[in-house]
């Protein structure tokens, strides 16, 4: 493949990409929604974070961990813990990256 054809795939992906996303939301623009389904949607963004979360969290290597051995659990336990407390995402970020890369180069 040339780079010309590398870059027109690598643009037509990402107007496709473009498209996908833009469409819909340009199409209920249109539309009143019903309140409970507007309702029901402010929880995707939850949703689809925690879906995103959990798994790497309690399933860092594909097995079930769960415990005091698990690096990953307790930063994201402490990174909770501060998003609670504090409720300011940069600060949960820092803390929770920093509790990871610690417990890690402990060796917990």
């Amino acid at each position: 493949m040339s780079d010309l054809e590398l870059w027109i795939t690598l643009l037509g992906m990402t107007l496709i990409a473009f498209a996908l996303r833009y469409l819909p939301l340009a199409m209920l623009e249109r539309f009143s929604l019903p309140s409970s389904l507007q309702q029901a949607l402010r929880y995707v963004p939850a949703a689809t974070l925690a879906g995103l979360v959990f798994p790497a969290l309690l399933t860092p290597d594909g097995q079930w961990a769960i415990g005091l051995h698990n690096e990953r659990l307790l930063a994201g336990i402490i990174a909770a813990l501060v998003a609670w407390r504090f409720k300011n995402i940069l600060l949960t970020l820092g803390v929770g990256m920093g509790a990871l890369w610690l417990l890690q180069w402990m060796g917990v």
